[in-house]
């Protein structure tokens, strides 16, 4: 039998977004230290320091495929504290790194060691919710989580202006032991025995066999690979975007704060809205807006300079705002069809945005290593135009499918 809940929903949904908020801080509190972690290493060309970014994603796309699918089987509170120490291995890597090649492989392992907590999260909610309700949670839980990258940037210009940036490390794993011990103590494993899949070496290939008959869990996952690969961008260019491009270093962390409380506005707001309106509705008026927001910029801007950096930041404001509609429907309506093997579920379905995202990010990234941010918007717009297509088909099919149903 499954034990009870945590005291309450709140304490419920503060620890899952503190499992998750230990992501945000691995990857915003070294933004500012960028360019000094790369003097150090070794880095001769600005745009591979958003490798220490980007590499770490990769480690939270391949993590899952280990620790879903034996989660499903053993719990998932033991494969939360199997990927702490794997993320303390990862971190030692790193505050020891020498060359870009080792500090890349450290940053994989911390993203591998992540993607535990992050995964397994995602999972104990889709064992406890379901439908529109478990997308008011994911959001409420991402309102939570969003408070790390308001506050990360300047936390870790702090600690650099007072240490180093390997004390940026030590105080990421600080926070994760913290967090490890209130797992630990509060939290209830959500998998009751009856539900729990034999582990065999079967196990994943079952699992995805399973997902690929549900097309709606793919397609919700390959709009989450577009949106998140364009997003990733922003969040590995930002340093360079903003203090190099427009020279407003000691003001990045306070910029690009703001602009993460756009995406929490927008998250918070949507799980007031999503039970009353539905996901599907709220993710294609967030996809539309992406979309206009960021081909209107590429119209004003055509062929022109960077514009006012006021004007840049409404732009910003707008596109986040509307990924805040995005990030926590997309992964609910793709987790929605397949409960029953929620935890190879969340792992493939994270894999695939993942193997989407980072090849994204990265292709676009090196357009945005110059002088201008307007690449950064080419890439906004193309991908939400293909997300676009993609939410076109899965309606036309699911009105299809509605019609199959009723013609038996």
């Amino acid at each position: 039998m499954i034990k009870k809940r945590p005291s309450s929903q709140l304490e419920f949904i503060a620890l899952m977004a503190s499992l998750m908020s230990i992501v945000a801080l691995a990857i915003d509190a070294l933004l500012p230290a960028l360019d000094l972690i790369g003097f150090d290493i070794g880095i001769t060309e600005t745009a591979n320091n958003q490798l220490l970014i980007t590499m770490i994603f990769l480690g939270l796309g391949i993590g899952p495929l280990l620790f879903g699918p034996v989660s499903d089987s053993l719990g998932r509170k033991p494969i939360v504290f199997i990927g702490f120490v794997v993320f303390l291995m990862g971190s030692i890597v790193c505050v020891n790194a020498s060359s870009l090649s080792v500090m890349i492989a450290g940053r994989i392992l911390q993203g591998i060691g992540l993607s535990a907590p992050r995964t397994i999260s995602i999972a104990m909610v889709r064992d406890l919710y379901r439908g529109d309700y478990m997308a008011r949670i994911m959001s409420f839980i991402t309102v939570v989580f969003l408070l790390v990258p308001i506050v990360a940037p300047a936390f870790g210009k702090f600690i650099l202006d007072i240490y180093n940036w390997q004390a940026i490390f030590y105080a990421q794993l600080i926070f994760s032991v913290l967090v490890c011990l209130w797992f630990w103590k509060r939290q209830p494993e959500t998998l009751s025995i009856q539900n729990r899949t034999p582990l065999s070496y079967t196990l994943f290939t079952r699992g995805t066999r399973e997902l690929f008959k549900y097309p709606r869990t793919l397609g919700f996952t390959m709009i989450s690979g577009f949106i998140t690969g364009s997003f990733l961008v922003y969040l590995s260019a930002s340093q360079h975007i903003f203090q190099e491009q427009y020279g407003l270093k000691e003001e990045f962390p306070y910029i690009f704060a703001g602009l993460a409380i756009s995406v929490g506005l927008a998250t918070f707001l949507n799980g007031k809205f999503v039970v009353k309106l539905g996901m599907e509705r709220l993710v294609t008026f967030a996809l539309l807006g992406y979309f206009i927001f960021s081909a209107t910029y590429l119209i004003l801007f055509f062929n022109a300079e960077n514009p006012p950096v006021a004007v840049l930041l409404t732009f910003f404001a707008l596109q986040f705002f509307a990924v805040g509609f995005l990030f926590g429907n997309l992964r609910a309506l793709a987790m929605e069809p397949v409960g029953h093997i929620a935890g190879i579920a969340a792992a493939i379905t994270g894999l695939i945005s993942t193997l989407m995202a980072v090849p994204i990010s990265t292709f676009i990234g090196r357009f945005v290593s110059g002088n201008r941010v307007y690449p950064l918007f080419i890439g906004f717009t193309t991908c939400a135009f293909l997300s676009i297509i993609i939410l076109g088909y899965l309606k036309t099919y699911g009105f299809r499918f509605l019609q199959s149903r009723m013609r038996r």
